[in-house]
């Protein structure tokens, strides 16, 4: 049996409990039966999904809204100091919690995993997540993203393996104990918080140590970062994934079947051949991430691996949205270069050479785009057109001199097609101008570009 609520957490109030995050932590606290509460900026399904786990979601942030008897604020990373709701905590003394310790803190007595890495852990912690419930495990799990199937981002399981989806963007990662751990890749990113690789590699070095003893590290051949994390770690056990040779799991081949694959990996010495049920040469390697990580807890890897296939996407990983006019429109969370690239490759390989692929492109961050726009923009000449947004700032505060344009430069220096459009609310006429039978969609980035789908296809029915 899962334990029960973790000591002062019977009535937490969460501020921003919307968060793709913080809803988790929250969801699996009702679940246990806490008295949730919590305030979010506007409106969403997750407030309402939220209401209906039995919490109370007011809209827009005030003192009034946290309850004098309420045993603790939950914040990320994200809350300002100068929060209402933070303040009033300070008024009548509530302890403050980092959504991270909340995090841990419900993992406490149960067989973590935890997912790292600069990209895809989303997709390996739902995979992971998935398949354990198809093989009977009934898990916890907290993702930053909700699943096509069950259709939600948490969930409190009876079963004793909690998978969660390690945050590096923070350090907040360091607060877990797994006893798998889970690094996909290794990159620079999230540069308000890291200057250079060294701290990168200090932070997943210690991310690393936190694994307990007799615990897994589970970790990419392929990724360079992630080979010298290999090398910089010490005194834990370590098992690498991938198609480099020297790989303890070594993938031989990956064969795309159009919207799927086939995977074929030798582990302790057998092979095994298992379909992965989303594109993308890199979603089929987060499969055998996951698969390595479900060996190193002692599951049976010949069940683990056709449990695989049952995971079918998370919203906002290239989640279809629809199709009007005989067009296809897609949604990509990708952010960063080389999700951005891993993304569009991967809808080239599924479109081959006779479809078009246009993106919608939303950059996210003034700080990642300061130091990543050339690389975006590289990235997008992958595509066969591209519209490029506004910044959307999220929680920062605007970079004098970084704007789109960075973007949309290196776009053209490297050969791109790329429009600028600075308003939202005129995408989908350009998008239904741009776009002709066969077409590809993508709107791309972490920001609310992703409401811009059903508006499209709303555009393109009128075609």
């Amino acid at each position: 049996m899962a334990p029960g609520l973790p000591t002062a957490m019977d009535r937490p109030h969460f501020i921003g409990i919307g968060g793709a995050g913080m809803s988790g932590i929250a969801k699996i606290l009702a679940q246990r039966g806490a008295r949730v509460a919590g305030s979010d900026a506007k409106e969403s399904a997750t407030a309402e999904a939220l209401r209906a786990h039995g919490a109370t979601v007011h809209i827009g942030h005030a003192a009034g809204h946290l309850a004098d008897d309420a045993s603790c604020v939950v914040v990320s990373s994200a809350i300002r100091q100068d929060n209402p709701e933070l303040a009033r905590a300070a008024e009548l003394g509530i302890p403050v919690v980092h959504r991270s310790d909340a995090l841990a803190a419900l993992m406490e007595g149960l067989r973590p995993i935890a997912v790292a890495g600069t990209h895809g852990k989303t997709t390996t912690t739902s995979m992971l997540a998935v398949s354990l419930t198809e093989l009977g495990a009934r898990p916890s799990y907290a993702i930053g993203g909700d699943l096509d199937a069950p259709g939600s981002n948490a969930l409190h399981g009876e079963g004793e393996i909690f998978v969660a989806e390690a945050d590096e963007s923070d350090r907040s990662f360091h607060k877990y104990a797994p006893e798998v751990a889970i690094v996909l890749n290794v990159e620079l990113d999230h540069h308000a918080n890291y200057a250079s690789m060294d701290e990168i590699y200090e932070s997943f070095e210690t991310f690393a140590g936190k694994i307990v003893p007799g615990g897994t590290l589970v970790i990419s051949a392929d990724h360079e970062g992630a080979r010298e994390l290999t090398r910089r770690v010490t005194g834990v056990q370590t098992v690498t994934y991938g198609e480099a040779e020297d790989a303890d799991v070594r993938v031989l081949k990956i064969v795309p079947q159009g919207l799927k694959s086939q995977v074929t990996v030798v582990l302790d010495g057998r092979e095994l051949t298992f379909a992965v049920s989303v594109p993308g040469r890199h979603y089929a390697l987060n499969a055998v991430a996951a698969l390595a990580a479900g060996a190193a807890l002692g599951l049976p890897a010949d069940e683990l691996a056709p449990a695989l296939a049952a995971y079918t996407g998370v919203k906002r990983r290239l989640q279809l949205k629809g199709e009007e006019a005989g067009v296809q429109v897609i949604d990509s969370y990708a952010h960063h270069p080389t999700e951005m690239t891993a993304d569009l490759e991967a809808m080239r390989g599924a479109a081959g050479d006779d479809r078009r692929i246009l993106v919608v492109f939303q950059p996210h961050l003034f700080s990642r785009t300061q130091e990543l726009g050339k690389e975006m923009g590289q990235a997008l000449a992958l595509a066969d057109a591209s519209v490029v947004l506004d910044i959307y700032p999220a929680r920062e505060d605007p970079i004098p001199g970084i704007t789109s344009a960075l973007i949309i430069e290196a776009a053209r220096a490297a050969g791109a097609d790329v429009t600028a459009v600075h308003d939202k609310a005129e995408i989908p006429e350009v998008v239904a101008g741009m776009a002709k039978p066969g077409d590809l969609v993508l709107t791309m980035g972490a920001g609310d570009v992703t409401d811009l789908g059903p508006l499209i296809l709303d555009r393109l029915s009128q075609k």
